[in-house]
C-alpha cells in the first residue's frame, strides 16, 4: 500500500527546504534592494555634494596657510602643509565639478550649491514602487536556486543578471519586458529530488548562503552611506538637501574666517 505524499519520510524535510528557499529569496531581495539604494545614494551624494566637500578642504588649507603666515609658528606651518597635502594635486576644474560645468562656466545647479540660491531637487534615489514590485516577482519566479538542472540554473543566472542590471537603473519599462519574456520561456516545474542526503545538503547550503548575505547586509548598514540612509529611510532626497544646507553653512563660516585672516 502506497503512503500519501505527506506521509513519506522525506516529506517534512522537503517542506523545510521549500520554506528555507523562499525565506532566502526574500532575504536576497531585501539585501539587493538596500544595496541598490546605497549605490544610488552614494552616487547622488558625490555628484551633488562633492564640489562642496572639495571647497571646504580648500578653505581649510587656505585658513591654515593664512594663520601660519601670520604667526610663523612651526606647528601652524606643519598643520598648513598637512591640510594642503590633502587637497593636492588639485583636480582639473572640469573633473572637480564633473557635469556641473560647461563652456559658459558653472551650470546653474553648481552655482546654486555654492550660493544661497535654491537648488533643483535631486533625482529619485530609489527605484519606483512598480519597479520594486516587478523585481520581487521576477526574483521569486526566476531565482537560480529554484532550478534542478545545471542547464536550467545557467539560464536563470543569465536572466537574473539582466534583471539585476535593470533594477539597478530603476528601468521599469525593461523590467516589464523581462517579465513578459520570462512568462513566455520554458520553466521547469519538476519535483525536487527526495533523497534525504540531498535535502540535508540543500538545507546546509541555504543556511550558509543566508549567513553570507547577513554579513553583506551588515557591512552595507554599517557603512557611511548605509548609516546615512538609515537616518531617513523614507525620504533620502530630503537628507541630501539637509546635508547640503549644513555644508553651505560650513562654507560660509570658513569663508568668513578666511576673510578675517587675510583682511
Amino acid at each position: 500500500m502506497n503512503r500519501p505524499d505527506d506521509e513519506r519520510p522525506e516529506a517534512r524535510l522537503e517542506q523545510a527546504v521549500r520554506v528555507a528557499e523562499q525565506a532566502l529569496i526574500e532575504f536576497e531581495i531585501a539585501v539587493e534592494t538596500f544595496r541598490v539604494e546605497v549605490e544610488n545614494f552614494s552616487r547622488l551624494h558625490h555628484q551633488k555634494l562633492g564640489p562642496m566637500y572639495a571647497r571646504l578642504e580648500e578653505l581649510d588649507a587656505q585658513i591654515a596657510e593664512a594663520q601660519a603666515a601670520r604667526t610663523g609658528d612651526a606647528e601652524d606651518v606643519r598643520r598648513a602643509q598637512e591640510l594642503r597635502a590633502r587637497v593636492l594635486p588639485m583636480p582639473d576644474v572640469s573633473e572637480l565639478f564633473q557635469e556641473w560645468i560647461d563652456s559658459d562656466g558653472l551650470s546653474p545647479e553648481a552655482s546654486a550649491m555654492l550660493t544661497a540660491m535654491p537648488v533643483r531637487g535631486p533625482e529619485r534615489v530609489r527605484p519606483s514602487d512598480e519597479a520594486r514590485r516587478l523585481y520581487r516577482e521576477l526574483v521569486r519566479k526566476a531565482h537560480p536556486d529554484l532550478a534542478q538542472e545545471d542547464r536550467e540554473r545557467e539560464r536563470r543566472e543569465e536572466f537574473m543578471v539582466r534583471v539585476n542590471a535593470a533594477y539597478g537603473r530603476g528601468d521599469e519599462v525593461l523590467l516589464t519586458e523581462l517579465s513578459v519574456e520570462w512568462a513566455a520561456g520554458p520553466v521547469s516545474e519538476a519535483d525536487r529530488p527526495s533523497k534525504s542526503e540531498e535535502l540535508y545538503a540543500r538545507l546546509e547550503w541555504l543556511s550558509q548562503r543566508k549567513e553570507l548575505l547577513a554579513v553583506i547586509a551588515r557591512d552595507l548598514e554599517e557603512g557611511a552611506i548605509g548609516s546615512m540612509l538609515r537616518m531617513a529611510p523614507d525620504d533620502p532626497d530630503r537628507l541630501l538637501e539637509e546635508i547640503g544646507e549644513q555644508l553651505l553653512a560650513q562654507v560660509a563660516e570658513r569663508e568668513a574666517e578666511l576673510g578675517r585672516l587675510v583682511g
